[in-house]
């Protein structure tokens, strides 16, 4: 038996292991992730108790957030799989359960189980939409200019335009009877387009470059649009819901155009060798 379980004695030369500090610059960025995460979940809270005005804000100031942690990380330097772990996380709670837990409690639960199984198919197209998004960023094949485009509509566009419902009800449009089942339709459409591959634009790689003389009106544009969502919260974010799902076929057709020159490139390679 003393072979099979032989005595254990601490080599006393062993030394307690030690951990290297982690740098602020990975730290801030997974802050900027939890804070938007603390919004989402309590919109969550806001919705059940009624209060689906403040619960909308938290989920717009949720997506601000997002679209701020991944710059703040490749700005300092801090991008970690962690980081990129959590935000994807971060982004179903966001994105997926808060908006679709904030239509049920809105008015989908007026058609009871089938309202429930709405919301459940918005908020699991979400998340195969991040899942997608996570395995296309290993893709080593995917071409440079491709970048510049979404496939499908994201997370944070599809969770503010699923809310539109709501934007039109705060500026006083009445939702009677008929109203539960056209947001219904609306909401299953927003989920489709989440998980279609639908191309539509990132944005990411915009702005590397500015020219000088649109500088001075870049800053006086960004200005007016915050004045306008400060004053017009709900009324910007119609505007900018409706005016982002009115630009989804021109990104495609834009999309098309640059697949199809691409295509042209590479038939005229071989051609050239030839």
């Amino acid at each position: 038996m003393d072979d099979l379980f032989p005595p254990f004695a601490p080599d006393p030369n062993d030394r307690p292991r030690r951990f290297r500090p982690v740098p602020f610059r990975i730290i801030a960025p997974n802050m900027i992730t939890l804070l938007a995460l603390c919004l989402g979940l309590t919109a969550i809270r806001l919705a059940f108790e009624d209060r689906f005005e403040p619960a909308v804000i938290f989920v717009v100031v949720a997506a601000a957030l997002d679209g701020v942690d991944g710059r703040v990380a490749r700005l300092l330097k801090g991008t970690s799989r962690f980081g990129a772990e959590l935000d994807s996380l971060a982004d179903f709670v966001n994105f997926g359960c808060a908006p679709a837990l904030i239509l049920y409690s809105f008015t989908l639960h007026n058609l009871k189980s089938v309202g429930w199984i709405v919301a459940l198919v918005f908020a699991i197209a979400m998340c195969l939409r991040l899942a997608r998004f996570n395995a296309m960023l290993d893709d080593p094949n995917r071409p440079e200019w491709k970048k510049d485009y979404f496939v499908g509509m994201p997370a944070p566009a599809g969770a503010l335009t699923g809310m539109l419902p709501l934007y039109l009800h705060f500026l006083g449009l009445p939702f009677d009877s008929w109203g539960t089942p056209v947001i219904l339709v609306y909401v299953l459409m927003i989920a489709l387009l989440v998980i279609s591959t639908v191309p539509t634009f990132s944005g990411k790689t915009w702005g590397k470059g500015v020219p000088r003389d649109l500088v001075v009106p870049i800053f006086l544009v960004v200005v007016v649009g915050f004045g306008l969502v400060i004053s017009f919260p709900f009324e910007a974010l119609a505007a900018i819901s409706v005016g982002y799902l009115v630009a989804i076929p021109f990104g495609a057709m834009q999309y098309r155009k640059r697949l199809k020159r691409e295509d042209a490139r590479s038939d005229e390679a071989p051609a050239a060798l030839d």
